[in-house]
């Protein structure tokens, strides 16, 4: 873990310059010159909270890899071996191309930051997963990381420690998978700060005829009324045995309790995990499949007050199956090129996210609504035997829109055959210190560990550039 004092400086921010729009939007604040790390550092000096741009965050994490080169990072005149077998099109963002096989997305990018130049060292699915999920790289690149209290929580749970919500709605969701690649990928639940802080999880596909949270169901002949005095009375009997002085970890498992209860009882919380209120078109637009939904329940969490929703594209990284599955391509014979990808992976992404950004602008809600979409690495540049690509955290690209963060715009770069980043190299720590920011909360932010050690909750620097 990373520990530093919350009176470290913010002085490692290598970003200084702001656009002349983001000086214009920051009003007396840019023309004065404060750029976001020199609004941050007074911020701390100052005790002060940061504005927040977004409202809640949508996280759509791509699991298994999807390919840079192949999707956002297109190198056309990089040899045969390193270019893939799709051509780039142009996109309705200034001089960005994307794959021609996403032409309802390439519409879109003037909505949306692309970051060309993420980097990490971690090469294993759980490893570098779990640095997704968190943005904390783990003690090793071992396939075998398993969950543990030394291990960081997932980004919701932090957002719900530091910005505890108001009323029924849950803080944080997510759903409808268990990611784990051998074993359970780390962050995914709130680790160290304990039970009350892990997400609401629905195990539950949004695309079947009978979708309902049974955990929010009360049995026959159960009301609220009742379960609240048998709640009561089991605490009286707790403070009778003198149980008071139980751990943490159970204290967090009461507190979760008390906030389930609440969620019983509340038409807010049924209604925003209705999806069955949509109109049909509306569903058909987002499509008919687990993540599809899944991508239109997002938008309603985060509609009724959700914080931050993580949707997982898929429960395993992939296989040799054409039709579900994970990012991870290199399982196949070589008898075609990247078969999952062209029948399920692009088709999938073509329909959703192009669906929700559009969705969320006509509605109102993409400048106050953070959308993250990110695998766990990028693909190798050079095609393998199998006519595929392998694991490749050492260059890749990152899709963030809305939430405040400028439309249509480029960040960093990769060299000629998008092997290395070949300028503004971003960490996935950086990744954390944005989103943090953009909901508000200042990187250097500590939480408490399990013998209340202060951590910060990133050492990631603000990747100020993509900020509107």
């Amino acid at each position: 873990m990373s520990h530093r004092s919350t009176s470290m400086a913010c002085s490692g921010f290598d970003q200084m310059d702001l656009s002349r729009r983001s000086l214009i939007r920051a009003g007396g604040a840019g023309l004065l010159g404060l750029s976001v790390p020199t609004m941050l550092e007074a911020a701390e000096k100052q005790g002060k909270k940061i504005k927040a741009r977004a409202k809640s965050v949508i996280f759509l994490f791509q699991w298994g890899g999807p390919s840079h080169i192949d999707m956002f990072d297109m190198k056309p005149d990089a040899p045969a071996a390193y270019r893939g077998p799709y051509k780039p099109i142009r996109s309705s963002a200034r001089g960005l191309h994307i794959c021609e096989r996403l032409p309802r997305l390439a519409k879109v990018m003037d909505k949306v930051t692309v970051i060309r130049s993420v980097t990490h060292k971690m090469n294993n699915h759980n490893s570098a997963g779990y640095y997704a999920l968190t943005g904390h790289e783990p003690p090793s690149d071992d396939q075998r990381l398993r969950d543990s209290l030394s291990l960081w929580p997932g980004y919701g749970s932090i957002v719900d420690y530091v910005l505890p919500g108001k009323g029924d709605m849950p803080n944080y969701v997510s759903y409808p998978h268990v990611i784990a690649d051998g074993s359970r990928t780390p962050g995914q639940h709130a680790s160290f700060l304990g039970k009350a802080h892990d997400p609401l999880f629905v195990p539950r596909d949004p695309n079947a005829a009978d979708f309902k949270l049974p955990e929010l169901s009360l049995p026959s002949g159960l009301t609220v009324d009742r379960l609240q005095a048998r709640r009561g009375l089991q605490k009286l009997v707790d403070e009778q045995a003198k149980l008071m002085e139980y751990s943490g970890e159970a204290r967090g498992i009461d507190d979760y309790y008390k906030r389930t209860l609440a969620m019983l009882s509340s038409k807010k919380v049924h209604a925003a995990f209705n999806l069955s209120k949509e109109p049909k078109a509306v569903r058909d637009r987002y499509g008919r499949s687990t993540y599809g939904q899944g991508c239109l329940l997002a938008r309603r969490l985060v509609q009724s007050g959700v914080k931050f929703v993580t949707c997982y594209f898929a429960r395993s990284i992939g296989g040799r199956s054409k039709t579900s599955g994970g990012w991870d391509t290199h399982g196949f014979d070589n008898t075609r090129m990247f078969p999952i990808v062209d029948a399920y992976h692009f088709p999938m992404t073509e329909q959703t996210l192009p669906t929700l950004l559009v969705d969320l602008d006509e509605r109102g809600m993409l400048d106050e609504t953070l959308v993250v979409w990110m695998g766990e690495f990028g693909r190798t540049p050079k095609i393998n035997k199998n006519k595929s690509r392998d694991h490749w955290p050492q260059c890749y690209s990152v899709l963030l829109a809305g939430g405040g963060v400028k439309r249509g715009y480029v960040y960093g770069a990769s060299d000629r055959i998008g092997a290395y980043p070949a300028a503004n190299a971003v960490r996935p720590d950086d990744l954390a210190a944005t989103i943090y920011y953009l909901l508000g909360i200042h990187p250097s932010t500590e939480v408490m560990d399990t013998v209340k050690r202060p951590l910060t909750i990133t050492d990631g620097h603000v990747i100020s550039d993509v900020i509107a």
